[in-house]
């Protein structure tokens, strides 16, 4: 199984949290194969919006949801 990576974010009430203010609004960057163009995607999408604090962009692990018993590297 590939190591799908999830790429998203949206407008949130607070920085520090993942409380995003409207899920009907969210902006899906992609889905990737691996942490590395995950990570490219998810930095190109938060320099973009680096002017805007509410903004926040987050790489999800979908392998590690999909398989949570699977042992892998906290890195990947």
């Amino acid at each position: 199984m590939s190591k799908l990576h999830l790429v998203f974010g949206g407008r949130v009430s607070d920085p520090r949290t993942l409380d995003f203010n409207d899920l009907s609004k969210i902006e899906f960057v992609g889905v990737f194969p691996d942490y590395a163009s995950a990570e490219k995607a998810w930095r190109a999408a938060a320099q973009r919006t680096v002017d805007d604090a509410e903004m926040k962009f987050v790489v999800v692990h979908l392998h590690r949801m999909l398989e949570p018993n699977l042992t892998t590297n906290p890195t990947a």
